[in-house]
């Protein structure tokens, strides 16, 4: 590429999408900045545990095909999401397998040496690769591996322990930089780039507990939110299936689980306090094998999710009466299960110190992902079928030159994910994408340097921002804020919604705005303030969560991972169409628009995923109670 001599992109975000951006970029013959909050080896991606998706040889002589990747994307997301960028990312994935094995990932291996496969959720192929029960780890070791040779080259300088504060917008509308934080000395500066590449992950920590680490608190979108970048799909938010209820916080067992043979279950005879065990085959009742005799345990899992919250929370069959469910391994040998499954069955041990080979496993959906992100747009080719590779535009907000990768990008899972496609889009947007960001900053980026002012104003507004923070008199504990949050939001916008429960979360949520404005920090030191990192957070996770609630009023459908008890059909005349929230600054809230989604290649049809309703399986189950108000997702 010629043009423009030393070029720069910031990304931000240490994560699977971050490395890989940096890689592609640098490749690119452009220098990259990487921030992170934490180390990079530390960033969320790293517990991402069940697998990565692509077709191989193996998988197509089970008659799948890349195909049939990117039909069962588009099916599982109910149709949400536009068509072009889940085709090429489909595509693509087989190569990416390929790249990711001449790194050294030390994938599982059949004994003829080829590459291992297992079942995930919403196919009938096996098409996930995986490292063990920790394929997240192996992955971003491989990427920061290559990370820093280009850091030994002096291409990318890593900024670990910097906190992203807000973009700096021109006069002109163009992204140009960053305002960022040390989080040691607390030092506030700009950084000025050609491009800049969000990659900073969901925003877990909105919902309180979730299997997130607690740094994904959303607000890095939020705060490009804020400054006019458009937020898509937001009311769209995964809840596993399969989760560690905890006091602290939900730990994750991954769907590798139910791909290697894990089955779900609670006893047939209600109150039914006997040890599992005991419990005879004909005593137990295998609710998604029963409903879905052609998937499943392996159904999909927002309607993995709904059925377990309707047997525990509507039917009262849970586990001793509680809201959890068995997950029972105890059928294959431990030496099978530590080979394919070790990672999650040490957490297993260690946070409930029993044996999953021994003991079925007790689990309760718990708030996972978010399929909603900043809004990004791309250049399809003619025929629909793919993106332009390297085209600038490809993942790019509304806001030039600031783009959005991996789970910050709302542009590839619709209503609903499917397991083992988010590490898929975090490498493929970085490698896909990240050569149109590198393009965009050697030949399109504005060449002259943005005035000073830009960056002092940016660097001025954080500064105040702080100063009024630390020196807040007010009564409001800024941790007794975010913890009331998380508990409106997981009852009223996770597993079940319905418009008077919106509308409380709605009243709930101007309530806490107005106490966020009366907060007093524990810590009003200059070093190291984690007090102060987490109330600016919380401003943030508010903003965020007024548009996931408002998304949810307007979307009068269920669609995906969207239920609504008042609206229970999908309304494709009306909402086959991506939210688009728009920040109004001057009212402090979100407004709702709708844009078309593209899809050209394949016409919705009914997702049933081969349900059905004996009158032997209707006899078995008690009569299904109303959802109580407030019922949540823990």
């Amino acid at each position: 590429m010629a043009g423009k001599k030393n070029a720069r992109v910031i990304v931000v975000g240490g994560g699977l999408a971050g490395l890989s951006a940096s890689v592609k970029i640098a490749e690119g013959g452009v220098a990259v900045d990487l921030f992170s909050v934490v180390p990079v080896k530390r960033s969320h991606s790293v517990c991402a545990q069940g697998g990565i998706n692509a077709c191989n040889e193996i998988a197509r002589q089970q008659g799948y095909s890349e195909y049939e990747h990117f039909d069962e994307t588009i099916y599982g997301g109910d149709f949400l999401a536009d068509q072009p960028p889940v085709y090429e990312l489909a595509h693509w994935a087989p190569r990416i397998i390929d790249l990711l094995d001449r790194m050294g990932v030390p994938f599982n291996r059949t004994a003829e040496g080829q590459r291992d496969l297992r079942l995930f959720g919403g196919s009938l192929y096996k098409r996930t690769h995986f490292a063990g029960a920790t394929t997240g780890q192996q992955l971003l070791y491989a990427f920061d591996e290559q990370v820093r040779r280009f850091s030994h080259e002096g291409k990318v300088t890593k900024w670990e322990h910097w906190e992203f504060l807000r973009p700096v917008i021109d006069a002109s509308g163009a992204c140009r930089g960053i305002v960022a934080q040390d989080l040691r000395t607390m030092q506030i500066r700009a950084f000025r780039a050609d491009a800049v590449v969000m990659a900073t992950g969901g925003c877990g920590l909105v919902f309180g507990k979730s299997t997130n680490s607690v740094m994904c608190t959303g607000a890095a979108a939020s705060r490009c939110y804020q400054l006019g970048a458009w937020y898509g799909n937001p009311e769209f938010i995964q809840v596993h299936p399969t989760a560690i209820p905890g006091a602290d916080k939900l730990r994750l067992m991954s769907e590798s689980a139910r791909g290697e043979g894990g089955r779900v279950w609670v006893p047939r005879r209600k109150g039914d306090t006997r040890d599992p065990r005991q419990i005879p085959e004909a005593e137990r009742w295998y609710f998604l094998e029963e409903k879905y005799p052609k998937y499943g345990n392996i159904v999909p899992r927002d309607i993995a999710t709904r059925e377990i919250f309707d047997v525990c929370v509507n039917q009262g069959m849970g586990v001793n009466g509680q809201n959890q469910v068995y997950l029972d391994l105890t059928h294959l040998t431990r030496e099978y299960l530590d080979r394919k499954l070790g990672g999650i069955l040490e957490i297993y041990r260690k946070f409930v110190g029993e044996e999953p080979s021994e003991m079925p496993m007790r689990i309760f959906p718990g708030m996972h992902y978010s399929m909603g992100g900043l809004w990004t747009t791309y250049e399809a080719k003619a025929d629909g079928k793919g993106m332009v590779y390297g085209a600038e535009d490809s993942m790019v907000t509304n806001v030039k030159g600031l783009y959005a990768f991996g789970e910050v990008n709302f542009a590839y899972h619709g209503g609903n994910r499917l397991g083992a496609n988010a590490l898929l889009s975090c490498i493929f947007d970085g490698l896909f994408c990240g050569a149109g960001v590198a393009k965009y900053a050697l030949e399109s980026a504005p060449h002259e340097d943005a005035p000073a002012a830009a960056f002092d104003g940016g660097v001025k507004a954080e500064q105040d921002r702080m100063n009024r923070l630390l020196s807040a008199s007010g009564t409001e504990n800024p941790y007794r804020i975010g913890i009331e949050l998380g508990e409106e939001m997981t009852a009223a916008a996770t597993v079940v919604k319905s418009h008077a429960r919106l509308e409380q979360a709605r009243t709930k949520l101007a309530e806490l705005r107005e106490r966020y404005g009366r907060m007093r920090l524990s810590d009003t030191g200059a070093w190291t303030n984690q007090n102060l990192a987490h109330a600016r957070a919380v401003g943030d996770m508010l903003v965020v969560a007024d548009a996931i609630v408002e998304g949810s009023i307007a979307r009068r459908e269920s669609r995906g991972s969207h239920y609504r008890t008042d609206f229970t059909e999908r309304d494709d005349a009306n909402f086959l169409a991506t939210t688009v929230a728009k920040w109004d600054a001057a009212a402090g809230r979100s407004r709702i628009e709708y844009l078309p989604v593209n899809h050209g290649l394949v016409q919705p049809r009914k997702r049933t995923y081969g349900r059905v309703d004996s009158s032997a399986q209707a006899a078995a189950k008690p009569a299904a109670a109303a959802v109580p108000a407030g019922a949540a997702a823990q």
